[in-house]
């Protein structure tokens, strides 16, 4: 987590190395996984790699603990499976229905564990310049409040939302249509083909829409006092619009989306010619 956040805000403190693509052509490649891992332990130790992990497991624990009780607040209506083309719009609705639900739920999470992820976000970006300003949670809170006030703990919130409702409208909808206009019923692994559907369809999906995790991501550290989100690092958006369109004029709106093959953004003309 620590080494694609950093990568995601532009820190490379490694030099990229020449290698080769699969037609054979010159490519810069930036260290991947390991070699930044490996470069984070050899200046902070290896609790360096657990940077803002405190923030994020109870992050990830409120996320948890308000989907159930959200759930359990707004207990959905079972309705009957159905798959059969003959059924497409019971099975239409029924997926409209469940897609809801889980959004409302997911909305909901994402609005109360937030503030846990901006300053889970910040610990680990102190990596950059080397600062102590969000050293735990309890001081972290005191600070944002103070500096920020309650408007800060929810900076970059909008993104993730739009994110996350744009995945799973997107991911549960293709799963429907495929599984009923594209697997026959008569076919014998027919079942098995629709349950792994889903999950290759999030697969996919996530790809599209993980734009909106890097900027809602970008946007909980820029301008809040710490080096990489401060210029020459980052300019200062004015707001998460501000912060896309920036990335897609520069075209790193995928930037930090993968940790093994990372190219850099050079051109092939600035190779040397063996």
């Amino acid at each position: 987590l620590l080494m694609r956040f950093l990568s995601q805000v532009g820190h490379e403190p490694l030099p990229p190395t020449i290698g080769r693509n699969v037609l054979g052509r010159k490519v810069l490649y930036l260290p991947g996984f390991f070699t930044y891992a490996r470069h984070i332990v050899e200046v902070d130790g290896k609790r360096g790699l657990f940077r803002g992990l405190t923030p994020r497991l109870i992050s990830s624990t409120l996320s948890t603990i308000t989907r159930g009780s959200v759930k359990k607040a707004f207990p959905l209506e079972d309705m009957e499976h159905v798959s059969n083309k003959d059924d497409v719009k019971t099975s239409l609705r029924k997926v409209v229905r469940e897609t809801s639900h889980e959004m409302m739920m997911q909305c909901v999470s994402r609005v109360v564990s937030h503030p846990l992820h901006v300053i889970s976000m910040r610990c680990m970006v102190q990596f950059v310049g080397r600062e102590v300003k969000y050293s735990g949670v309890f001081r972290a809170i005191g600070r944002i409040f103070k500096e920020e006030g309650i408007l800060g703990f929810f900076v970059g919130l909008v993104p993730h939302i739009l994110g996350d409702v744009i995945f799973l409208w997107c991911c549960n909808l293709l799963a429907h249509f495929i599984n009923t206009y594209a697997v026959d019923d008569n076919f014998s692994q027919a079942s098995v083909i629709r349950s792994y559907t889903k999950f290759v369809m999030g697969i996919a999906v996530s790809m599209l829409t993980y734009p909106f995790l890097l900027v809602g991501d970008l946007m909980a550290v820029n301008n809040c006092g710490l080096r990489a989100g401060l210029p020459p690092y980052a300019p200062v958006f004015a707001s998460w619009i501000h912060c896309w369109r920036y990335l897609s004029a520069q075209g790193q709106l995928f930037r930090g989306s993968s940790l093994l093959f990372r190219r850099a953004s050079i051109p092939a003309a600035s190779f040397p010619i063996d």
